[in-house]
């Protein structure tokens, strides 16, 4: 191995060596090693924390030397498994450093272990140590092993010569968390701010102090029971590090690995599964989670996520698991603000209102940088197995209700929303200040973060369920000062898709509301005039519904062009609609409405009042139809920038049902047929 360079140790390693010795250990060593042996992080430190715990490089390089030798002779490299089998046979005694799953067969009343790396299924195992270490049982743990060969056991005719005398989990049996409380208070909040990111791996001096408080909202699961996290954002961003690598109380799942049975309980043998066994159960790339779609298995999820507890079978049973989704957004933030919504990665099926309402924060991934190697610590930080205990043991600490000695939550939270935010608030407490020892400043900095996340959730919630969660103002109150602060979110300032210029003529943005999926769809319609043609075709969006729209409008206005006394006609003219589909439009139809004033504006060569969006049908004959869906037709116009909304004048008496601070930010203005419509559109 290269001889490690010294480093010049700044103020923040001296003072973690000096008051934590022998529990901190240089960042840049972990590199290399993680190169070579393809283990988790806390595996690595745990061996780099025994012998390498010093600032003295004679210690250090001596200190590798014994890793790597440590590693060679007993870390089972998955490429080279029938060596250390042999070694085993050859001894009859060895010790290996492996990940060990276990499993009941119940048909042969025995637990059988698997060595993962030493892929051997059926070893010995004593039940004293199942019982001991029950995560083997879920997920596996990875542990020192003393394995035993023993030609004489055999297993129905089979030999099963391998046996496990001892395990030795990877990982510290205590802590003392009163030590740790003591010792934040030589820390300022900055400090101990850089000093838990390095102990990630990461080096703080890149990063602003929002991309730190976004770095450490990654590890809020970690000392906050039964937290819903979400990360949707680039590749590359160490999305799922922190929970595959550095606590051994965390197991990140594949989605095709998740099922009621593994998550929750096997109703076969009565086991619980991970929400029982681990502190996180983080599922890598959410896109994947193919075996928890069906409807029993997303009301179990639903349950949990909302109480830490579920029924399955005649008992409720209670896991204090943290449940992370992180996953894979491939799409420009402001325009999928605009166009769509930010849960888009999750199937279809888990796009349940319901289930992401009980999500406590989203954290929005697209704000962190690609991952670089002038990112990652050189500098010292706390052993990981040891950052683990200090975080497992922080779950313990209650907070309770420090935030009501100076601030209260507006009126636009409800009960799930403030728990979202207190849960936030405390896991920050917990994470920064364990000594509980928290000012007012750091306090509402907690509080303004919290509020954002949750809202994040809340804001993308009200462009799936329309007007149900129209109510997006988070605010706080200061009691001392009286003052009432509001929170928002920085992407939901990018605007929306109706500019506030005039737009060319032929050119209107209509919305549009699904009375059985209560989804609103937004749409952009443009005409554009041939002369010398006739009749009408359509580009873009040609669903049933579009054809009808667009069928029903051209012709009303053939039949009826006369009423509008210009000189100009719709005949002679080649009437091109292109039907520019940008939310939610799968089986909803533009404004027939709206495609009239957008014929009529092309023909005249006549813009549209700017920001005016056109709601409502008519008939072939010009009635008008009462519009459904009037409350989140108007809050997605409100939302996208519109101003003036032509409606339907039968829609009049459910504005009482309209939230007076959407109705406060538009201009309604009511039509009585499609030509009163036309005029009022275009200003004539």
């Amino acid at each position: 191995m290269n001889a490690i360079k010294p480093l010049e140790l700044d103020s923040l390693d001296q003072k973690i060596l000096a008051l934590f010795p022998g529990k901190v250990v240089r960042k840049d060593l972990l590199g290399p090693l993680k190169g070579e042996f393809n283990v988790p992080a806390y595996v690595l430190e745990y061996l780099l924390g025994k012998y390498c715990a010093s600032d003295d490089m004679e210690v250090v390089e001596e200190g590798l030397r014994e890793v790597k030798r440590i590693l060679v002779e007993n870390y089972v490299s998955p490429d080279a498994p029938e060596l250390f089998k042999a070694q085993v046979k050859t001894r009859g005694y060895y010790r290996v450093i492996d990940k060990v799953r276990a499993k009941l067969y119940e048909t042969e009343d025995k637990y059988w272990a698997e060595l993962v790396n030493l892929q051997v299924k059926r070893v010995h195992i004593g039940e004293d140590l199942i019982h001991r270490y029950d995560r083997m049982l879920s997920g596996g743990l990875w542990a020192v092993i003393d394995l035993e060969y023993n030609p004489s056991l055999t297993d129905h005719g089979t030999i099963r010569p391998f046996v496990i005398r001892q395990i030795r989990p990877i990982q510290l049996a205590k802590i003392d968390v009163k030590q740790v409380q003591n010792l934040r208070k030589e820390f300022s909040n900055d400090e101990w701010i850089d000093l838990l990111i390095r102990s990630t791996g990461l080096e703080p001096s890149h990063f602003d102090r929002r991309k730190k408080l976004l770095y450490l909202l990654r590890l809020l699961p970690f000392v906050e029971r039964n937290y819903n996290l979400v990360e949707l954002g680039p590749r590359n961003t160490g999305k799922s590090y922190v929970y595959r690598e550095i606590s051994p109380y965390s197991i990140l799942v594949s989605g095709g690995e998740a099922t009621v049975a593994s998550l929750f309980v096997n109703l076969a043998t009565g086991r619980i599964g991970m929400v029982g066994m681990w502190d996180i159960v983080a599922f890598d790339e959410v896109a994947g989670l193919k075996k928890l779609k069906d409807a029993s298995s997303i009301q179990i999820l639903k349950d949990f996520m909302e109480s830490g507890s579920f029924s399955r079978g005649k008992e409720e049973i209670a896991g204090n698991a943290s449940l992370v989704f992180v996953g894979n957004l491939n799409v420009d933030v402001s325009t999928a603000v605009r166009t769509s919504h930010l849960f888009t990665p999750f199937p279809k099926e888990m796009q349940d209102l319901a289930l992401l309402d009980r999500i406590h924060a989203y954290l929005p991934g697209w704000e962190l940088p690609k991952l670089r190697s002038e990112f990652i610590g050189k500098h010292y930080g706390f052993v990981v197995d040891y950052f683990s205990e200090i975080l497992h043991k922080l779950r313990e600490i209650p907070v309770g209700t420090i935030i009501d000695r100076y601030f209260e939550f507006g009126h636009s939270l409800n009960k799930r929303d403030e728990r979202a935010v207190r849960k936030t608030v405390s896991g920050f407490i917990k994470l920064l200040h364990p000594d509980l020892n928290v000012s007012k400043e750091g306090l509402e900095e907690y509080i303004v973060f919290a509020l954002e996340v949750r809202r994040r959730v809340k804001e993308q919630l009200k462009k799936m369920g329309g007007i149900e969660f129209w109510d997006t103002r988070f605010t706080f109150v200061d009691r001392q000062l009286g003052e009432e602060k509001e929170v928002s979110v920085p992407e939901i300032a990018t605007g929306g898709l109706i500019p506030e210029e005039a737009l060319p003529p032929g050119v209107i943005f209509t919305v549009s509301s699904d009375p059985t999926t209560g989804k609103t769809g937004i749409f952009r319609i443009e005409v554009a005039v041939t002369k010398g043609g006739t009749g009408y075709t359509i580009t873009g969006k040609q669903t049933k519904e579009v054809k009808q729209a667009v069928r029903t409008a051209y012709d009303y206005l053939r039949n009826n062009w006369s009423r509008l006394a210009v000189e100009k006609s719709i005949e002679g003219n080649q009437i091109n609609v292109q039907i520019l589909p940008l939310r939610h439009t799968e089986e909803i139809a533009p404004s027939s409405t709206a495609v009239c004033v957008s014929i009529v504006s092309s023909i005249l060569d006549r813009k549209i009042l700017p920001r005016t969006v056109v709601v409502g049908d008519i008939t072939l004959q010009g009635s008008v139809l009462t519009l459904i869906g009037l409350a989140d037709c108007l809050q997605a116009a409100a939302e996208q920038g519109g101003k003036r909304v032509l409606i339907p004048i039968g829609n009049t008496k459910e504005l009482s049902s309209v939230p007076t601070e959407i109705l406060n930010k538009l201009e309604l203005l009511f039509y009585a047929d499609p030509l009163d419509a036309i005029f009022k559109a275009l200003g004539l």
